[in-house]
């Protein structure tokens, strides 16, 4: 069990679904004038798609998942599964 649930940390995968688009990233962003809000902002408009900055994010956010996925929360959702 222990060698499988190592497994699964390791080859999880973060994804967002939908098709986020620069204008819709302008539209939920719509009404916040703070320093971050204007930074992301210029730099996805910069860019001219968002698709970089999706990568970055699941690539920082991939670490903060696999560290919270820890050994026993793996090993509960297993249990339930096989009880279901």
């Amino acid at each position: 069990m222990n060698r499988l649930i190592a497994y699964l940390r390791e080859n999880v995968i973060l994804d967002f679904q939908g098709d986020l688009s620069v204008e819709r990233v302008r539209e939920l962003l719509a009404g916040d004038d703070s320093r971050d809000t204007r930074a992301l902002l210029s730099k996805v408009v910069n860019d001219g798609k968002v698709e970089d900055m999706l990568l970055v994010l699941t690539d920082c956010l991939l670490e903060a998942v696999q560290t919270a996925l820890t050994d026993d929360v793996l090993r509960e959702q297993l249990r339930m599964y096989t009880q279901s």
